[in-house]
């Protein structure tokens, strides 16, 4: 899983741009595209990107451990 992908997949459906994201988060388009980039994000900026988007990203940690602990038990 790629959380930075899954926001800029989010950001792309809504039509929203880096730049507004950064406008919102009061950091630089620049910060923003490297959040984009990381594979995992700190937890209180997830939540931050989570209430602008209104979208609970951090179901998707909590499926990805459900998957884990699904296919551990499976072996």
């Amino acid at each position: 899983m790629h959380i930075g992908h899954i926001i800029e997949q989010e950001l792309q459906k809504r039509g929203c741009t880096k730049t507004w994201l950064a406008k919102q988060l009061y950091c630089h388009r620049t910060n923003v595209g490297n959040i984009l980039k990381r594979q995992s994000i700190d937890t209180e900026q997830l939540l931050k990107i989570s209430e602008i988007l209104g979208v609970d990203f951090f179901v998707y940690y909590v499926n990805e451990y459900e998957d884990r602990e699904n296919n551990s038990r499976l072996r």
